[in-house]
C-alpha cells in the first residue's frame, strides 16, 4: 500500500467513526483541542496525524483496543497490544476451547503456541509422537517452539532445508523487534542469534525466501524417514489486526504426506505431560 493510500485509508476510518458517534468536524476538533480545518485535512488525506493525535482521537471517539489498532494501522503506525496472560482466570474459556481443538486433532501432533513461541498446550498426538524421539525428561522440559526447532538433536535431522527454516524464523523475530521493540522479542532474538545452528548468512537466506505458514519436514518413523507438513493456523481476532491482537495464538500441527501412514498406533493413553490439558 502506498503512502497516499495509507493516508486516504486513515481519512476513511476517521470519517467513519465520526459518523458512528454523529460528531461534526467542529465537535471532534473541539474534543481534541484542534481545528475543523485540520480534521478536514486528515480526512481528505492531505495531512498525517502524529501518534499523540491518534491517541487523542481514539479517546475522543471512545475506541476500544481493536478499533484503535485499526486506526493506527490505517495511519501507518504499528499497533502495540498489551500482553494477555493465557493462564489467567479470564482466559479459562479460551483454554477450554484450545483443549477441545487439540483433542479433535488427535492423532496428529499439535501444539498451541503464543506470540513469543512459548508452547502453552500439546495434544496426546504430539506427546505420543515425539516420545519415540525424545525421553520423557526432554519432552517435559520443552517450553518454546523456537528452542525446540533449533535443537539439533531433533530438528537438524528432521527439517528439510533446516538452515533456511531457521533463517526465516530469526528474520520474523528481527522484524518484530524493529516494529515493536518488545523486551521479550529482543531476548528471543539474542538467544537465537547466539545459536550454533543458525547459519552466518541467515539474513541473505531469509531475504531470498518468501515465508509461508507451513513447511515440509522429514521425521524418522519406525526406522524410516517419513515426510510431514508442519501447518500453522492462527487463532486471533478478525480483521486487519488479527496478526497483532493478544493473546495471539497459533496451532501448529503435523500431517503425514503419505495418507496411508496411520498415526493412531502412536497414541499412548498412559503418557503424561505438564502441558497436556486432558
Amino acid at each position: 500500500m502506498s503512502h497516499d493510500e495509507l493516508l486516504n485509508s486513515f481519512g476513511q476510518f476517521l470519517k467513519f467513526w465520526r459518523g458512528v458517534h454523529q460528531l461534526s468536524q467542529e465537535e471532534l476538533a473541539h474534543r481534541i483541542g484542534s481545528s475543523p480545518r485540520h480534521i478536514s485535512r486528515l480526512e481528505n488525506g492531505s495531512s498525517r496525524p502524529s501518534l499523540a493525535m491518534l491517541e487523542q482521537l481514539a479517546q475522543a471517539l471512545n475506541l476500544g483496543r481493536r478499533d484503535q489498532s485499526h486506526l493506527m494501522l490505517s495511519a501507518g503506525y504499528a499497533p502495540v497490544e498489551p500482553a494477555q496472560d493465557f493462564h489467567s482466570p479470564e482466559m479459562k474459556w479460551l483454554r477450554k476451547a484450545m483443549a477441545i481443538k487439540l483433542r479433535s486433532l488427535d492423532p496428529y501432533p499439535a501444539s498451541v503456541i503464543d506470540s513469543a513461541a512459548n508452547i502453552l498446550m500439546v495434544n496426546r498426538g504430539w506427546l505420543s509422537f515425539y516420545s519415540a524421539l525424545l525421553s520423557p525428561e526432554e519432552l517435559a522440559g520443552i517450553r518454546n517452539f523456537y528452542d525446540f526447532l533449533f535443537d539439533s538433536r531433533l530438528a537438524g535431522e528432521a527439517v528439510s532445508d533446516w538452515s533456511d527454516t531457521l533463517s526465516l524464523v530469526v528474520m520474523s523475530i528481527q522484524q518484530s523487534v524493529l516494529l515493536y521493540n518488545r523486551p521479550e522479542d529482543r531476548a528471543t532474538l539474542e538467544r537465537l542469534l547466539a545459536s550454533e545452528s543458525l547459519p552466518d548468512d541467515w539474513c541473505q537466506r531469509a531475504a531470498a525466501i518468501e515465508p509461508m505458514a507451513s513447511f515440509r519436514v522429514e521425521i524418522p518413523v519406525h526406522g524410516q524417514r517419513q515426510r510431514f507438513f508442519s501447518v500453522s493456523t492462527m487463532v486471533g481476532a478478525l480483521g486487519p489486526t488479527a496478526f497483532v491482537s493478544e493473546p495471539r495464538l497459533t496451532v501448529s500441527t503435523l500431517y503425514p504426506e503419505d495418507a496411508s501412514l496411520e498415526l493412531e498406533s502412536f497414541l499412548d493413553p498412559n503418557l503424561s505431560h505438564p502441558l497436556l490439558p486432558y
